[in-house]
């Protein structure tokens, strides 16, 4: 490997740990507003959402398999589980789903 890529990696790495130092170093100690809060908390099932339902169109054997998972991992996530819990309880729809089909 060039000094290229090690540059290139060193490059990304700053780019990636200056975004997450610098609100941990001025925020550091204080309580963020419950606004605040309640947006932050829900960006995890937002992004979940972003990646889920896009790829609910693109399923080429049935689409019904998608619907479900996706109606399972919004009805899990409307309860206010985890996104692990999420994730992991649509998993175990659609493995339940298909045993019957």
């Amino acid at each position: 490997m060039g000094s290229w890529y090690w540059w290139m990696i060193l490059g990304m790495a700053v780019v990636t740990y200056i975004p997450r130092a610098i609100p941990l170093t001025f925020l550091e100690g204080r309580e963020l507003p419950e606004p605040v809060q309640n947006v932050l908390r829900n960006i995890p099932y937002a992004v979940l959402g972003a990646l889920i339902f896009p790829a609910i169109f693109f399923i080429q054997e049935n689409i019904w398999f998608g619907v479900i998972g996706a109606f399972a991992a919004f009805g899990i996530a409307f309860t206010g589980a985890n996104v692990m819990i999420v994730v992991l309880g649509s998993i175990a729809v659609l493995a339940v789903f298909s045993v019957f089909i």
